[in-house]
């Protein structure tokens, strides 16, 4: 790995660092009190030539992102019903974000509270009560390190009503202290990692000029088998909450994309288990949730068709693409197959997981 120096200041205070030492073991993270790190410090890499990232503590970040981890470590302060879901980037994110937030704001949950949240209307042919109508599912799930600590000075999460929702694509290692000491859940989702580089290099295709074109996509191929990506490498960052589900199976669940796909029901009955949420009328309240979450639908919506993202001024449209499983085989050489699967099996060896990689 070729490693660059950018000099660059997050913030006022800074730490020292063993470059040599961050290459092959990682970076130590500073406590939460420490709210910044110095760049010029870190590893660099290009990532696609246009975007940076820099190597901290075993994974890679934009300088923005990092910043707000930072923040977040030090800030943020989570109560014992909270709900975090995870991901790697382009495994299923936005998807994951609909489920969760329609079960924990179903209609039936919320006519037995008394806090007048949101209600979500059971009539497929009514629209006026359903939020995921209204707005893009990141509108009520925001991503922590993207919409919330990069804001200065960072809103005030306290004013929300529990149980509160947030996303994240930080690796479990990055998460601050105190949501692993807390009761609070973490719901995990994965893809096949072929899969997820095509859905990476379409999304991240939508920041290139015309001028530009796509990026070619065996460069992005090898970035991706070096691990080189925003919150990557992708292998570690699965494996950093695969170990921790197996560890704590009460707070935090590992779901698999592939298997959202293939049995939908199943799933979303195991994600109300997993969050506490007993769906009255079940079959019927869950059929609802997989209908009004269905990716079909949601790309479909007016809001997802013409509507554009504000923290990141791209069409919500980006954000829903096919959504198939096996696309990969619409760009992937034979050989590169071959050498993906190499790479995830010994990434993958002696820890039990299976990501579908021969599908």
């Amino acid at each position: 790995m070729e490693v660059t120096r950018r000099y660059k200041t997050l913030a006022v205070a800074t730490v020292d660092v063993d470059v040599a030492k961050t290459i092959t073991m990682g970076y130590s993270a500073p406590t939460e009190g420490e709210a910044s790190i110095s760049l010029d410090q870190l590893p660099q890499q290009l990532f696609w030539e246009t975007l940076e990232l820099y190597w901290w503590n075993g994974f890679w970040y934009r300088p923005r992102h990092l910043e707000a981890a930072l923040a977040l470590r030090s800030q943020f302060r989570p109560r014992d019903d909270d709900v975090l879901l995870a991901s790697a980037m382009k495994t299923g994110s936005t998807w994951l974000k609909a489920l969760c937030f329609c079960i924990l704001t179903s209609k039936r949950n919320e006519r037995s509270r008394e806090n007048g949240n949101i209600a979500v209307s059971t009539d497929r042919e009514d629209q006026s009560e359903d939020p995921l109508a209204a707005n893009h599912p990141a509108h009520y799930v925001k991503t922590l390190e993207v919409q919330v600590f990069t804001e200065n000075p960072p809103p005030d999460l306290s004013v929300i009503e529990s149980p509160r929702l947030f996303h994240t694509h930080l690796p479990y290692s990055a998460l601050p202290e105190s949501v692993k000491a807390s009761p609070c859940k973490i719901v995990y989702l994965t893809r096949n990692p072929k899969d997820t580089l095509v859905s990476l290099w379409h999304f991240f295709n939508h920041f290139r000029t015309d001028e530009e074109g796509p990026f070619p996509f065996e460069r992005a191929f090898e970035s991706f088998c070096d691990g080189v990506c925003s919150f990557g490498p992708f292998f570690e960052h699965v494996l950093e909450y695969y170990r921790a589900s197996l560890a704590m199976p009460e707070k935090v669940l590992f779901l698999k994309y592939e298997d959202l796909k293939r049995d939908p029901r199943g799933q979303v009955k195991r994600l109300s288990s997993f969050l506490g949420r007993q769906l009255e009328e079940e079959e019927e309240e869950v059929e609802d949730i997989v209908w009004r979450c269905s990716l079909e639908r949601l790309k479909n919506l007016e809001v997802n068709r013409n509507g554009v993202d504000p923290w990141v001024n791209m069409p919500n449209s980006v954000f829903f693409r096919k959504g198939v499983v096996g696309d990969w085989k619409s760009l992937f050489t034979a050989e590169m197959a071959r050498r993906l699967d190499e790479i995830a099996r010994t990434k993958l060896e002696g820890s039990g997981l299976d990501l579908g990689i021969d599908t």
